[in-house]
């Protein structure tokens, strides 16, 4: 027994050397732990300063590299615009052309129609006319030779010929409704 108490007092003495281990050990941790809390909070402090006075300078330097690249976008979309816009114009000619070319189509063919129509029902065309034309010339060339008058001295006489022409048709108009048969009165039988 005595053994025995022997070794339980050695344990008991190893116990509280250990526990005075244990605690210095946890002062120790509870020391480094606050450090560390109070550094990461002084770190925060100056971060904070930090940030407030270089953020102006940092949203003023956002803010030139916003424009700038804003700038750059706009070139780009300039670009692309001309691009766009020449195509378009392109396009817009070419269909501008084929409709043109359509409609000249469509005249001519209506004008071959109408052409064909008024040859048709006897109308002189342009030719003709312009035939006729030339053969008056001719003609009136020719009477001015063989006659030796002048056309302003015949230019009256068609003047008289034209304002008696309009009598003539009045006094046919008045003989034609002389001419139309009266009703007959019934005959009494």
């Amino acid at each position: 027994m005595a053994k025995f108490k022997k070794a339980a007092k050695k344990t008991a003495s190893s116990r509280s050397s250990s526990s005075v281990d244990m605690q210095a050990q946890a002062e120790k941790l509870s020391k480094t732990l606050s450090e560390s809390a109070q550094q990461i909070w002084l770190a925060g402090v100056g971060a904070f300063g930090r940030a407030q006075a270089e953020g102006t300078k940092l949203f003023e330097g956002l803010v030139k590299e916003g424009l700038n690249l804003e700038q750059t976008a706009r070139k780009f979309a300039g670009t692309r615009t001309h691009v766009v816009r020449d195509v378009v114009e392109n396009r817009v000619d070419q269909a501008r052309e084929r409709a043109t070319d359509t409609w000249d189509r469509l005249e001519k063919v209506f004008e071959d129609r109408v052409q064909r129509a008024l040859t048709k029902l006897g109308v002189p065309g342009r030719d003709d006319l312009a035939d006729l034309s030339k053969r008056v010339e001719t003609l009136t060339a020719e009477l001015r030779r063989q006659g030796g008058g002048s056309p302003a001295r015949k230019a009256p006489a068609r003047k008289k010929a034209a304002k008696a022409a309009p009598a003539k048709k009045a006094t046919t108009k008045a003989a034609g409704k002389r001419a139309t048969p009266r009703k007959k009165a019934p005959s009494k039988a």
